[in-house]
């Protein structure tokens, strides 16, 4: 495959290049909609069927640390937008800073998430032989869980893999080969954190925030 400067060979120009890659991206957003919406089917079913043991379920869950990293994440957006609108201008060393911020705010997110994790291996209520919660919906409350560490725990996956992609266009940053003309990586990149943030925006209220005045 040959290129020229910024331009790949199989393109009539940049424009058609940079229309292509997006279109690609939309596409690879749009399976993983599907592959998301699938979870959040099977959470609604579950929680119309056993509301008062999602309820008590959801109790457990730390809010202020949820909480906390919804704020983080949103930030999180920020910078990917500053970074996108850094590469469009040409800005390296700026585009290079916030590419850094905000996989640290990843990296922040991620850690939040391990210790919350920690506290229901503590507490044992983690699905399996050892899970112990008090009352009679403890058969419901398990699915809650099921649910709960099984779409938390795809959306870290997802984080991760976001953090690895971050770090491999920091590289390619660094190293200039981001330009006015080819920035389209970045961009892609952005969709992706900025996709990934918006399922934990969903995920917040709908694990967290059940009932909570009760």
């Amino acid at each position: 495959m040959e290129r020229t400067g910024a331009l790949f060979g199989q393109f009539r120009d940049l424009e058609q290049q940079r229309e292509t890659a997006s279109l690609g991206m939309w596409v690879f957003l749009m399976t993983e909609v599907m592959f998301f919406g699938g979870l959040f089917l099977a959470y609604t079913i579950y929680r119309l069927k056993y509301h008062a043991a999602f309820a008590a379920a959801s109790h457990e869950l730390d809010v202020a640390k949820g909480a906390l990293n919804t704020g983080v994440l949103i930030l999180s957006s920020f910078t990917m937008a500053v970074a996108v609108w850094a590469s469009q201008v040409r800005q390296r060393k700026l585009l290079c800073v916030f590419l850094i911020l905000t996989m640290a705010l990843g990296g922040v997110f991620l850690t939040i998430k391990g210790f919350e994790y920690a506290q229901k291996f503590e507490h044992h209520l983690v699905p399996g032989p050892n899970f112990n919660f008090p009352g009679p919906e403890a058969q419901h409350a398990e699915i809650f869980f099921a649910l709960y560490f099984l779409m938390t725990g795809m959306h870290a996956v997802h984080m991760i893999i976001g953090e690895g992609m971050l770090f491999i266009m920091l590289i390619y940053a660094w190293k200039g080969s981001f330009t006015g003309d080819y920035h389209v990586p970045i961009e892609n990149g952005g969709l992706y954190w900025h996709f990934v943030d918006i399922v934990w925006i969903f995920l917040f209220p709908l694990l967290y925030l059940i009932d909570l005045h009760q």
